[in-house]
Parts: structure tokens; C-alpha cells; sequence
């Protein structure tokens, strides 16, 4: 929806993070814009008023039109309309503003079919930010590439200071968890940032930020300003689930606490404990159990559980409050 203000014309565009889980890994909806632009982007249209009364309903017709995919839940996030954000060459006659949302789906054999079709495919999330999966502990390229890169930047980090904004050194231990800090797996958007600012991510490069050391770009570059959306939607997740049953989204019907387990982690990165995640279950009452049993993990059968969805009725906030490390 182009809004003229006499000057340059704004348009309103809707950006999706589609989140599912498949092999026990968190997947983004990813498209493609053809052979000149071979960078992942995250599926998008154009609000139009004329036809749709609401955000919402105007994203979920751009993302089945794009991709053939029925969103289940669905959020909104945040507004990005930062200036230079598209770094387009008709930049200088519109500006582009992106309402992003947080979209979790199922996904089987004959939904990938469809998005192959129309040009999109899943991308495991941590291959746009490595630094974030904890799963197997600490991720080894944040001690051998990324601090020593950012201990650089800071060196430079003066002027920082002088405008009144926080010393660079406290922000990075705040945001990588070090000395008397921990880390806090929510903190996803924030190291991002840090990356950028330091240049250390391909689109600080294309933004023509430069970085203090000759470090390749970190992770997989997204077009635009659509990594620092797929951040803000992991942050948005990790948060989310420990407050709210938002996690059965992504589960099939029917599962097992594995599996249950599996899925959890795979979205906050964090390893946890199996008895302890049980006991945290059970007394969530989120779930209970079918009756049935499953011998689909190649041991003993195990048993199958589904949402109690009840719970919804009984308490204001049921979600799985996994702690941080």
C-alpha cells in the first residue's frame, strides 16, 4: 500500500519467520528471488487494503499464494522501516516498511512437495546464526572466531562512549554470557546486532559496514534486513514457550516425550536434563497420555501423549519454563 507524504513513497510490506520442526531441527520457510539473487529470503507480500481488512489475513493469502503453505499460529512482531534497510537502486523514490511476523506450521512429505514447486525450501535457523545452538554445548565459533573479532571492535567502541551509549565491552559480555553473566538464550536479537554493528555479518558488509578484522561473514547472509527478522522471531519462540503451549504447534497430534523433548531443545539450544524435563511436564499437566504405544524409535515401545488442551481453561499461563544455563 503506497502512502505519498510529497516526498518519497512508503509502502507496506508483510514479512513472514515460518517456523516448523523436522529432524529434530528448527527449520525458516526460506524463498528464492531467481539467479540474480541467490541469497535466502523469508516469504513476502504487499499489503492491499482493497482486498484484505487486516495484516493478518493479508499474509496468510501471500504466503499460501508464494508457497502453497496454510499458517497455523501466527504473531505479529515488530515493524522494520530503519532507512536503507532494502538497499535497492529505486530506494531513492520509496521506502519500503515490514510489519514481520512469527508463523509456526507442521510439515510432511507432501507440503515439501508443494514448496518445492513454488520455489521455497526449509534452512535449518542455525545455519543464519550458529552461535546460537548450545545443544552440544558451547559452540566453539564463538570462543575461536567471534570474541576475538568483537574484542577488536571494542578497542574502537570511543565515540560509543562519548554519545552516552553503553561501553561495547559490557554489551558484549551481557550478550555472550561472559564473566559474571550467563547466557540467556532469548538474547538471540541483541547478538545479532552486535554482529552487524561489528561487521561480521554479510549484510554489514553489503550495508558497507567494516569490520576490524579480516573475519569471512558469519553464518548464512539473508536479503535485505531478513536475518535481523528471522533474530527478533527466535527470540520472539524462545520466550514464548514458557509462558504459553505455543511448542504443540510444531508437534504432530500424537508423540512421544522424546520426541516432545527433542523439539523443545531444538528450539531454545539448550541440552536438557531427561528426568528433569519430565518432572517439568508432568507438573505443567500440559500433557497426558493416548493409551497407545509407538515402536517408531527402533527400541522398546514407547508411550504416546497428546496437548491436554484443558489446561487452557485452568490456568492464565501454561507453557514449559525451561531455565537458563
Amino acid at each position: 500500500m503506497p502512502v505519498d507524504d510529497g516526498a518519497i513513497t512508503v509502502e507496506i510490506g508483510l514479512n513472514a519467520a515460518i517456523v516448523a520442526v523436522t529432524s529434530r531441527s528448527p527449520r525458516i520457510l526460506a524463498v528464492s528471488e531467481g539467479q540474480e539473487d541467490s541469497r535466502d529470503g523469508l516469504p513476502f507480500g504487499p499489503f492491499d487494503p482493497a482486498r484484505h481488512r487486516t495484516f493478518e489475513t493479508s499474509l496468510r493469502a501471500s504466503v499460501e499464494q508464494q508457497t502453497a503453505l496454510d499458517l497455523g499460529y501466527i504473531e505479529q512482531l515488530y515493524t522494520f522501516g530503519d532507512r536503507g534497510r532494502h538497499r535497492s537502486p529505486g530506494e531513492a523514490g520509496k521506502h519500503m516498511v515490514s510489519v514481520g511476523y512469527l508463523a509456526l506450521t507442521r510439515t510432511d512429505a507432501e507440503n515439501n512437495a508443494r514448496l518445492a514447486d513454488a520455489g521455497a525450501h526449509w534452512r535449518d535457523w542455525y545455519s543464519y546464526l550458529p552461535w546460537e545452538d548450545w545443544r552440544q554445548g558451547r559452540p566453539a565459533i564463538i570462543d575461536q572466531v567471534i570474541l576475538p573479532a568483537l574484542r577488536l571492535w571494542e578497542k574502537t567502541g570511543h565515540q560509543d562512549e562519548r554519545m552516552g551509549l553503553p561501553q561495547r565491552r559490557t554489551r558484549v559480555r551481557l550478550a555472550f554470557g561472559l564473566d559474571d553473566f550467563p547466557w540467556d538464550e532469548e538474547r538471540v536479537l541483541e547478538r545479532y546486532e552486535l554482529l552487524y554493528e561489528a561487521g561480521l555479518v554479510g549484510e554489514a558488509v553489503i550495508d558497507g559496514r567494516t569490520s576490524a578484522t579480516a573475519t569471512p561473514p558469519i553464518g548464512l547472509t539473508m536479503r535485505h534486513d531478513h536475518r535481523r527478522i528471522v533474530a527478533t522471531a527466535v527470540a520472539r519462540l524462545r520466550g514464548k514457550i514458557k509462558y504459553r503451549p505455543v511448542i504443540f504447534e510444531l508437534m504432530p497430534p500424537e508423540f512421544t516425550l522424546t520426541d516432545l523433548q527433542a523439539t523443545v531443545e531444538a528450539i531454545s539450544g539448550r541440552h536438557l536434563h531427561k528426568q528433569n524435563f519430565r518432572r517439568l511436564v508432568e507438573g505443567a499437566e500440559l500433557v497426558e497420555p493416548t493409551g497407545m504405544l509407538t515402536a517408531a524409535t527402533g527400541g522398546r515401545p514407547a508411550a504416546l501423549f497428546r496437548f491436554r488442551r484443558q489446561i487452557l481453561d485452568e490456568r492464565p499461563a501454561p507453557g514449559l519454563k525451561v531455565g537458563g544455563r
